[in-house]
């Protein structure tokens, strides 16, 4: 037995060391492999370096694949300097932020390399690189764009070769020579002239941060975007990089951060539709990455009517002339969207993209700014699907919101009070949520609010499309009135959802992406998203499309009016009179559009609808006809007679009894139906007293004093029934 075990013990040694000595002679056939394959890999001469690959380049078309918006590098601008004509600030800007070891290492990082690795396998790609300025310039002037790890691997072995046969110096200027720093700017001579106007050897400390800032992603970067906060942060890392390792003093970070840079102006050419072109290229640079865009040679059709486009451009500039002299608004955006597929047909970011004085470059339809009275509409959509109808009553009163000031305190004396007024100082007592939503009236909407709840109305808007509202006990109650920032394209988007009878559709710019084989790589997709209730849905496009409940506030011909056409549209203008809006949508459309100043300064105190309502009713008569005429369906029967009279339209009270109307007696088990009548005993409170605001169709409440609001809203009522001689009555029986 013993024996045996010798022999078994035998033969396993010997089967791990015959795998130990294959294993070590795979490896060993493999190393050599590796190493004559790398030897194999030659790098150009310095001066091939210099001689940038052809990039095929990326063009951007409107829908119908024949009109060429952008062409991204048609006309690619690079002057090559000598290290010793660049900044010093600018080397050890690039140094600081991108490879603080560069003067250290032989071209790679194996603790970087380790640790992209890592990444890599975690995520099953080789987008993490770890690399060093060496790598970045192998990567940019050597490899191709395929993300493989055979590239990888290329890449760390030329970067290697590349440290061999060059100083570190001729790899800085290489690398501050090829670097792309956004749109057809490469090289940093020309990132200078470009955004500071001035030679690279003559930039400022914190210029040379910002150029330093850019290469990591120069299209969300870019100076001329939207995304300058982030810029300035990014900017601020470089300095901060640059004092811990020494490179500057804390005076000159201190100095540096504090500095304010002015960026010339973009010059652009051969580009339509500019604002949206660069909101396309954003986003592919965010999902394909700006090395993709410069060599993949991709054909992208976007969503964009650029017939619809040019008129947009042409009414907006109109319209912005007259809008400057009247009401100190210099500037206004448009949107159009189509809410059965979220395509994007219109988008104008400002009166003129190329306009200096107004940062016309900027896009105010993704800029967030507070809608006013524009953001109602999610509110009484929240209401609504919890049990609210469109005929509930609640008062329009003098009310003290705020808890922590007295109920009777309509004076707001201490900033913690809350009593907003209306547009128009009035107040009109009983009005039903269609009549407080169609006029905009606020007081009644902040009640609406309170009934919806805060947390649920965000809620609703965030699943209609809105993107920005991330903190409810930030906004409080006034956010029916505007509290929240919004932008214009997820305004328009969202308000397409009651368009779409509460079927979401995301926006999208592009309708198919192919690259330079004609290989699909991106199409549009139809997945609509059920949102809201179609009924609620309905109920809205209902209200916003009155025209007899919206004559009071607007008149019956007004700019919101379009006769034989079912429009349904909702204004909001700030308090500080700052921003203007308007929404609004058919089956068909959905159609937005913003004025103000991009500087945040305030407009002459008019409403929304004397200064952006005749701009977009002037869009509106244009792309109308363009569209399908399909009209809103109507909703079904919102209420019958077991519902509570405040949910009815009836205010004078929730107490009721039947009579026989033949005799004037109480109704009997024999009563005929037909001669039942419903008595309402004039008992005037609040809807608090009736309804438990998160249970409207049960239970009148046992203690309604137990809400907040309650004794707020009660004063309200009793001083209108005093001012209007109103007295209460009692059962008769």
């Amino acid at each position: 037995m013993r024996r045996n075990r010798k022999r078994v013990r035998a033969h396993i040694n010997g089967f791990f060391r015959n795998i130990l000595l294959l294993g070590f002679v795979g490896g060993f056939f493999l190393a050599g492999a590796f190493l004559l394959w790398a030897s194999t890999l030659k790098i150009p001469d310095l001066d091939s370096l210099y001689q940038r690959k052809v990039a095929q380049s990326t063009k951007i078309y409107d829908r119908t694949g024949e009109i060429l918006l952008f062409n991204v590098h048609e006309d690619i601008r690079r002057t090559i300097v000598p290290l010793s004509d660049i900044s010093r600030n600018i080397e050890n800007a690039t140094i600081a932020i991108e490879d603080v070891e560069f003067y250290e290492h032989r071209g790679v990082k194996p603790q970087a390399i380790l640790r992209a690795l890592f990444v890599n396998i975690g995520e099953l790609n080789f987008s993490q690189g770890g690399s060093t300025i060496t790598q970045q310039v192998v990567k940019n002037s050597i490899l191709t764009k395929e993300k493989k790890l055979s590239r990888k691997l290329k890449e760390l072995i030329l970067a290697l070769k590349v440290e061999q046969q060059l100083t570190k110096e001729q790899i800085l200027e290489l690398y501050l020579n090829e670097t792309p720093y956004g749109g057809s700017v490469y090289g940093v001579e020309e990132a200078s002239k470009t955004f500071f106007g001035k030679s690279s050897s003559d930039v400022t400390l914190a210029e040379a941060a910002f150029l330093a800032a850019l290469p990591k992603a120069p299209t969300f970067y870019s100076p001329y975007g939207n995304n300058r906060d982030e810029l300035e942060e990014r900017k601020n890392l470089v300095l901060e990089r640059m004092f811990n390792n020494g490179f500057i003093s804390r005076g000159e970070y201190e100095f540096a951060q504090k500095e304010q840079i002015e960026f010339q102006g973009q010059a652009v050419l051969g580009i339509r539709a500019p604002h949206f072109v660069m909101f396309v290229r954003e986003y592919l640079s965010r999902t394909y990455g700006d090395r993709a865009i410069e060599e993949r040679g991709f054909r992208v059709i976007t969503t964009l009517d650029y017939e619809l486009q040019e008129k947009g451009e042409e009414i907006v500039a109109r319209f912005v002339e007259t809008n400057v002299e009247n009401f100190n608004a210099s500037n206004a955006g448009l949107v159009a969207v189509d809410p059965k597929t979220g395509q994007i047909l219109v988008m104008v970011g400002s009166r003129n993209y190329f306009d200096e004085e107004i940062d016309g470059n900027f896009n105010i339809t993704l800029a967030e700014r507070q809608p006013g009275s524009a953001f109602k509409p999610f509110v009484y959509a929240t209401a609504l699907f919890k049990g609210y109808t469109t005929e509930t009553v609640v008062f329009d009163t003098q009310t003290q919101f705020s808890t922590l000031c007295d109920f009777d305190d309509l004076e707001n004396e201490n900033t913690e009070c809350y009593s907003p007024r209306n547009y128009d100082n009035i107040f009109r007592g009983p009005v039903t949520f269609r009549d407080a939503l169609a006029q905009s009236i606020n007081v009644p909407s902040v009640k609406v609010l309170y009934l919806a709840g805060i947390q649920d109305s965000i809620k609703t808007a965030s699943s209609m499309g809105i993107t920005t509202l991330s903190d409810a006990g930030r906004y409080g109650l006034t956010l029916v009135l505007g509290g929240g920032e919004v932008t214009l394209l997820d305004m328009t988007s969202a308000y397409g959802v009651f368009a779409n009878e509460g079927k979401r559709n995301p926006y999208v710019g592009i309708l198919r992406i192919e690259d330079s084989n004609g290989v699909v790589v991106e199409e549009f997709s139809h997945n609509p998203i059920k949102v809201i209730s179609e009924e609620v849905a309905l109920r809205i496009s209902d209200i916003l499309s009155d025209n007899k409940a919206r004559t009071p506030a607007f008149g019956s011909r007004s700019d919101l009016y379009f006769p034989g056409y079912d429009v349904a549209v909702k204004t909001g203008t700030t308090n500080d009179s700052r921003d203007a809006w308007i929404i609004g949508y058919s089956p068909t459309i959905a159609v937005g559009a913003w004025a103000g100043n991009n500087d945040n300064s305030p407009m002459e105190k008019k409403v929304a609808g004397f200064i952006i309502a005749p701009l977009w009713n002037a869009f509106m008569q244009e792309i109308l006809v363009k569209v399908p005429n399909e009209r809103f369906r109507s909703a079904p029967q919102e209420y019958n007679e077991n519902i509570k009279p405040v949910l009815r339209g009836v205010w004078e009270g929730g107490d009721l009894y039947f009579i026989d109307d033949r005799t004037g007696s109480p109704a009997t088990e024999n009563t005929p139906m037909e001669n039942m009548k419903e008595i309402i005993v004039k008992n005037v409170h609040s809807i608090l007293y009736w309804v438990d605001k998160n249970d409207p169709r049960g239970e009148k409440p046992d203690s309604p004093e137990d809400s907040s609001q309650f004794n707020a809203w009660e004063y309200g009522v009793f001083e209108w029934k005093k001012t209007n001689g109103i007295v209460d009555d009692v059962l008769p029986y």
